[in-house]
């Protein structure tokens, strides 16, 4: 359901229903089967991706191209010093990171032309990078197979409500390299498989990494030079 490095993720959960967990009906399955096309079908959406992290955690704000696969937006510490603000851009093998002293709190629509600092994105140690690429993972030019995530494991764990819009809660299936994962990502989907927020937990951290997906009109993604976006 996901890229493989997400996989290596694993998640804690409670359920948001007392009658959950259980095996999904085959509506809910089509549903989840469609979310991250609709992400791709959207071209892209607008983030917010909460970072954990024991010294204080990150918050990038921004937007995701699914077709591009490129994301962009501003860091802001939290419960830390400002000395990882800034803006960020980045691919699924790239970073991108602009510091900012008085970081806004919503990054331009058009990014500055010099002041990029690039580095490879990371595999694995990095609660940030992990984030990135999770989130560049949830789109797919394609739906996936309902059937499969059922018979792999895929859940219903309940309902809940992510700013007003009513979901389900779902996790997907066991990765196709690695048995017994089932449930290590969670989804809030609304009623037409619109993903409202997803949750995945960090190897090396203690708590979760939380994307919500606001609302707000995606802004196309505008690569910052020496960036080739996927197409």
């Amino acid at each position: 359901m996901v890229a493989a490095a997400v996989a290596a993720f694993l998640i804690p959960g409670s359920g948001s229903d007392p009658s959950g967990p259980r095996a999904l009906t085959s509506d809910e399955a089509s549903r989840l089967a469609i979310t991250r096309f609709r992400n791709y079908e959207a071209r892209g959406r607008s983030v917010t991706i909460t970072v954990p992290g024991a010294a204080g955690g990150l918050t990038v704000t921004g937007s995701v191209d699914y077709r591009g696969k490129l994301g962009y937006g501003v860091v802001h510490g939290t419960g830390r010093d400002a000395s990882s603000d800034g803006l960020i851009e980045w691919t699924a093998t790239a970073v991108y990171v602009h510091p900012m002293a008085n970081a806004p709190e919503r990054a331009p629509a058009s990014p500055p032309r010099t002041g990029w600092y690039s580095r490879p994105l990371r595999s694995s140690g990095s609660a940030l990078d992990s984030s990135l690429t999770i989130a560049l993972s949830l789109g797919s030019d394609r739906p996936d197979n309902a059937q499969l995530l059922s018979q792999n494991g895929a859940a219903w764990w309940g309902r809940d409500q992510v700013n007003g819009h009513p979901v389900d809660v779902m996790t997907g299936p066991s990765s196709p390299d690695r048995a017994g994962t089932a449930g290590n990502v969670r989804y809030w989907l609304g009623s037409d498989g619109t993903m409202y927020r997803t949750r995945v937990g960090v190897a090396s951290e203690a708590q979760p990494v939380v994307i919500d997906f606001d609302t707000r009109k995606y802004v196309p993604v505008t690569p910052v030079p020496g960036v080739t976006p996927s197409r």
